[in-house]
């Protein structure tokens, strides 16, 4: 069998630099926002221009809705040797635009300016979609033998709940994956692992009354900000009990909404009925997410047992376990000679800072992961968002010299 190397520029020679950066600013002219309560403007419309470009790319492709609006879309190239599967995985879904008055250049226009393609999602994730799509279709067309079956996995909601990614491996598609790439915005570094993730709900309970006379009720906003001063004190114990991790920093315990009344509107001289907190905690692998949800009932338990009014319930809504995939795995290995073989130089380990749809690839369906791609790492849900051109066109070259390391790898 053929060494990668040798075949390695033929696969490069079918990258087309302004064909990768065309595709990218089709995408991100699809403003296919995680909205799934406005039908115009979730994934379904950057779904549909995937599938019909790999259709015509000759490429065999499958659709399946998650929700109403909401198709997932994958593609499956066979090689003509027996071999291992490799999937790419970028979502089709981005995050909201905010004001689109506040942003330099229109959200949704894909200007390039400078080298850069700008707009929501050029970053995360579009163009390393595109860069996957590319990579993908240039190992098909170079008519090179290839061991192996190479998959490009686009599901919705990755900016929500991942349900995408969860319906993808809970209908069986995941069956037969090997090991997979996460395309997602990492300055293509190699990052081998992922922050675990928790969103956490609590409800605090009072007793409306009116604002000029609050001791004829329960005020549940005071009560609910206790426990939001609780956990800033339990976030500094975790920081200094398990420290700063070499690739995930430090673990964070982030209230992120707090609300009263839970629901209906708020009036400024009425004490709401009810309060409600929301949490978005991201764990290192340290962490045991069941004794951090003790900590947090513990926290209510104590403001409980100091105010008998104190009445508050609390409820996990998502969990996602922090992910590890060891240096000698052999899609690591091959990303690596991959990175070498492109560069020249030592390629540059880390993690991701939050979860990504591999998180349950990996938890779910024990697919081991590496997640890689272009774009600044703190550009994502930015306003103007970017991507440089020449950063999203290595890698395109990444990804195609990774399934080609991969797939003529010895493991």
């Amino acid at each position: 069998m053929s060494h990668p190397d040798e075949l390695l520029e033929a696969v490069w020679d079918r990258i087309d630099g302004e064909e990768l950066v065309r595709l990218a600013q089709k995408l991100v002219r699809i403003p296919s926002v995680c909205r799934p309560e406005d039908p115009s403007g979730n994934e379904q419309g950057a779904a549909r221009f995937v599938a019909e470009y790999l259709e015509g790319a000759g490429f065999e492709v499958r659709t399946e809705e998650v929700a109403p609006g909401r198709p997932n879309v994958w593609a499956v190239w066979e090689g003509d040797l027996p071999g291992k599967t490799l999937l790419f995985e970028a979502h089709t879904d981005v995050v909201t635009e905010g004001a689109a008055e506040d942003w330099e250049r229109p959200p949704f226009a894909a200007e390039r300016v400078g080298g850069r393609i700008y707009g929501r999602g050029a970053c995360d994730t579009k163009g390393n979609l595109a860069a996957a799509v590319v990579a993908v279709r240039a190992i098909k067309d170079s008519g090179i033998p290839f061991p192996g079956r190479l998959v490009l996995c686009h599901p919705v909601d990755e900016e929500g709940m991942m349900t995408g990614i969860k319906a993808f491996i809970e209908g069986g598609h995941a069956e037969g994956v090997d090991a997979a790439v996460i395309c997602e915005p990492e300055e293509n570094r190699i990052c081998v692992e992922q922050k675990g993730a928790m969103r956490v709900e609590v409800t605090v309970r009072g007793r409306m009354a009116h604002g000029a006379m609050p001791l004829s009720g329960v005020n549940p906003v005071t009560r609910a900000a206790r426990f939001v001063v609780a956990v800033e004190e339990l976030e500094r114990a975790e920081i200094e009990r398990h420290g700063e991790h070499p690739f995930l920093g430090y673990p964070s315990l982030t209230p992120t909404i707090l609300m009263g009344p839970d629901c209906g509107e708020p009036q400024i001289n009425v004490v709401p009925a009810s309060a409600y907190v929301a949490l978005d905690i991201r764990t290192t692998p340290a962490q045991s997410h069941e004794e951090l949800v003790g900590e947090l009932r513990g926290i209510l338990s104590r403001l409980s047992s100091k105010d008998p009014d104190f009445d508050a319930t609390l409820e996990v809504i998502e969990e996602r376990p922090p992910t590890e995939t060891p240096r000698d795995e052999p899609l690591v290995r091959a990303m690596d000679l991959a990175y070498r073989g492109l560069t020249g130089e030592e390629p540059r380990y880390d993690g991701v800072p939050g979860a990504t749809d591999g998180t349950f690839l990996h938890a779910w369906a024990a697919i081991p992961i590496v997640t890689t791609g272009a774009g600044n790492r703190e550009i994502p849900h930015h306003k103007d968002e970017w991507v440089d051109e020449e950063e999203l066109l290595a890698a395109c070259k990444l990804y195609a010299a990774t399934a080609m390391h991969y797939a003529y790898g010895k493991d």
